[in-house]
């Protein structure tokens, strides 16, 4: 492959400081037995090499110790999530002990609404994008209904204005000024999984507290892809998955923070379980739940050693790299795709927000009634592309394992294919 837009695209990947990262990672090969550009990170993030060593120590010390292995394993098992609570509050800007790796991300939001949102006189609507995430969807509608209230009376869905395609933070604000004493949760994603576009989490969560309501964030296509800073942007709670940018497997462990003046709070009603009880009297197994203090007092389960130890592996690459430079580069290797997009298909219109304070590292494209044609196309050509319905071509350079050259191929392979669509 070569040409103007290559030779730059081999002139960055030699300048790239994180570049010797991507030999962490086990990237597919395509039908030519050549590795692909793979740009879904953002749906399932690739394979650490050093997963299968970490999964292998587990599953050694259980053939080995058996019970034992909970104290005397070469990672005990009895205090084995307690490894994310640095590397964990680090990744997402919270203070040790505001997170917890355990269940998956509906199953932990869940557990935030069922303590987060508690609907009382005037008090009882929840504030959402309309184009949620269906799991999202679902877990906010079942908790408005099992509270014996009518879902579509007490869902308030923002819509971008006409011929937009994104939410204006502006609008947002208004509406939940507008919402005022009806708004008991603001539950909004941090990273909108179709357009890509990074919701102004202070200014939100300061508006959302102004009018009184709590303020939730699902941060499953923010974690590991922006800079967050739950803690000082002062969030109630928030969940993310690990499996897409952070690289931990499919349906790999989730994440939960809640903030530190709820943690220490015993009196907020949650669902329980003997995890999340005072381990000091955890084996006494007697009645009466005393939660532990922090996020770690919404666990319910002994964590899932074998689910949890690709995670691990994964958030040692993160927290050696660290999220500051991943942005650096995610910033540079977006704003390539952006433009060689615009080079090469200038008809195609991308919907994620050209302000890349206001995106992290994905661009969703819209190629109209020739979108799923053309995603599959790409696939053809060696490039690991998603479609949304109805007419969304997902693609996220993920900095950790992408390459500039990588993105020299995808603009490649979409200038061949829609030339091709069209014709």
């Amino acid at each position: 492959m070569s040409g103007p837009l290559f030779d730059e695209a081999k002139a960055l990947d030699a300048a790239d400081p994180l570049a010797a990262e991507r030999k962490l990672f086990a990237i597919p090969a395509g039908s030519d037995g050549q590795p692909v550009a793979y740009f879904t990170g953002n749906s399932l993030g690739l394979m650490p090499n050093s997963v299968r060593a970490a999964v292998e120590q587990e599953l050694h010390d259980w053939s080995t110790l058996g019970v034992d292995a909970h104290l005397s394993g070469a990672n005990p098992w009895f205090s084995y999530h307690e490894r994310f609570r640095e590397t964990g509050a680090r990744l997402v800007g919270a203070k040790p002990g505001e997170v917890v790796m355990m269940n998956g991300l509906t199953a932990n939001l869940h557990f935030m609404m069922a303590s987060f949102y508690q609907p009382s006189g005037t008090r009882t609507k929840i504030m959402v994008e309309d184009a949620l995430f269906p799991s999202d969807d679902y877990a906010v509608e079942s908790h408005i209904v099992h509270r014996g209230l009518d879902a579509n009376a007490n869902m308030i869905r923002l819509r971008p204005r006409e011929g937009e395609d994104t939410l204006r933070t502006e609008d947002v604000v208004d509406a939940i000024e507008e919402a005022g004493d009806t708004l008991a949760l603001v539950m909004l994603a941090g990273v909108q999984y179709r357009t890509g576009q990074w919701f102004d989490m202070p200014a939100i969560t300061e508006a959302g507290h102004r009018a009184g309501a709590m303020v939730g964030w699902d941060c499953a296509h923010a974690a590991g892809n922006v800079p967050l800073h739950l803690h000082d942007c002062d969030a109630d709670f928030a969940v993310w998955c690990s499996y897409k940018y952070l690289n931990s497997g499919p349906g790999a462990i989730a994440g939960c923070f809640v903030h530190e003046r709820h943690g220490a709070n015993a009196d907020i009603p949650r669902l329980a379980g003997w995890w999340g009880n005072d381990p000091q009297t955890r084996f006494k197994m007697e009645p009466g739940f005393v939660p532990r203090v922090g996020a770690d007092g919404w666990q319910l389960c002994n964590p899932p050693i074998l689910a949890m130890a690709p995670l691990a592996a994964s958030l040692e690459i993160f927290d050696r790299v660290g999220m500051p430079a991943l942005r650096e580069k995610s910033l540079k290797l977006t704003a390539f795709l952006e433009r060689a997009i615009h080079e090469v298909a200038p008809t195609a219109r991308i919907v994620t927000p050209t302000d890349p304070q206001q995106r992290g590292c994905q661009l969703s494209i819209s190629f109209g009634d020739r979108a799923r044609a053309i995603r599959d196309a790409l696939q053809q050509h060696g490039v690991v592309a998603d479609f949304r319905e109805p007419d969304v071509i997902r693609l996220a350079p993920v900095p950790l394992y992408n390459t500039f050259e990588d993105v020299a191929r995808a603009a490649s392979a979409i200038a061949l294919v829609s030339a091709a669509a069209s014709a």
